[in-house]
């Protein structure tokens, strides 16, 4: 049986885009989009230990990792979405469990919405929250921004966008013993594929934070009518979603299983084999 992650490229509307796949291709579908400041990288522990079972599948967002910084692309969460629609449909995924994590989580729900039908189950993994009232006190620091001139907004949020920041995003509130667990790979790599136009979507896609607030009703709205089968595995230590955020999620899923690990942002990093054996059991479930 062949486990291993296998690399690919594919012309996705005119876009290069670079993926990971592992597993058979007529297996079930796991479709992997990535958080921010990352990239498919993240999931390269994780696939082949599903691999036997399942077909794991992650782009690189255009703009992020291996994959093409076009002009003209609609570099926030709606055109991103737009863009995992055509990626699904270009390599034929018509079902699939979709992951939820960062920045991938608004993507992956507006993705749902537009074809509710091809999402057989979530796997929630602190995932950015459609709660205002259960986000972490590191959302007040975005949110002090959102009342400045542009100008002013933009240069706050440029501040960011540095390898030092880069760093903070991957240790993000670890104790000592998980700080270490997590390999300096993740913010060297990512920052040396940032280029000045990458840097400008940073800021834009995180200056959309504060729409995207205004589009939480439609993603609680998804979760309420539609009840999709869901594994919320959480690492509570992390400044932007904590327990409280996890939580939350029950007062629209209270069919969801919950699971807290003594993890933070990057579960998958810190966490694998306690993150496997459920997803695999959850998975096991799931009908598609």
């Amino acid at each position: 049986m062949d486990l291993r992650v296998r690399h690919f490229r594919a012309n996705i509307d005119g876009v290069d885009i670079f993926y990971r796949e592992a597993g058979a291709p007529d297996a079930p579908v796991v479709l992997l989009p990535h958080g921010y400041p990352c990239s498919s990288y993240e999931f390269r522990n994780l696939m082949p230990r599903l691999a036997d079972r399942w077909r794991l599948v992650a782009p690189d967002f255009p703009g992020a990792g291996y994959s093409e910084t076009p002009e003209g692309f609609d570099y926030s969460f709606d055109g991103y979405a737009r863009f995992l629609d055509a990626f699904v449909r270009t390599l034929g995924l018509e079902r699939f469990a979709l992951y939820q994590h960062d920045f991938g989580c608004p993507i992956g729900i507006r993705l749902a919405i537009l074809a509710p039908q091809r999402i057989a189950a979530l796997i929630i993994q602190n995932g950015d929250i459609p709660y205002e009232d259960a986000l972490g006190p590191k959302y007040a620091d975005i949110e002090s921004t959102w009342s400045l001139p542009p100008a002013e907004l933009r240069s706050r949020l440029a501040q960011s966008a540095t390898e030092e920041v880069f760093r903070e995003e991957f240790l993000n509130d670890l104790r000592p013993g998980l700080a270490e667990c997590i390999p300096p790979d993740l913010w060297a790599l990512h920052w040396s594929l940032m280029t000045p136009r990458r840097k400008e979507i940073a800021i834009d896609l995180i200056a959309g934070l504060k729409e995207n607030r205004a589009w939480f009703p439609e993603h609680r709205h998804y979760l309420r009518d539609h009840q999709p089968p869901a594994l919320i595995v959480w690492g509570p230590h992390d400044h932007y979603m904590p327990e409280v955020s996890a939580r939350a999620y029950l007062r629209d899923l209270p069919q969801a299983e919950l699971h807290l690990l003594d993890g933070g942002h990057w579960l998958l990093e810190t966490h694998l084999d306690e993150v496997v054996p459920l997803m695999r059991d959850f998975l096991d479930r799931v009908r598609f």
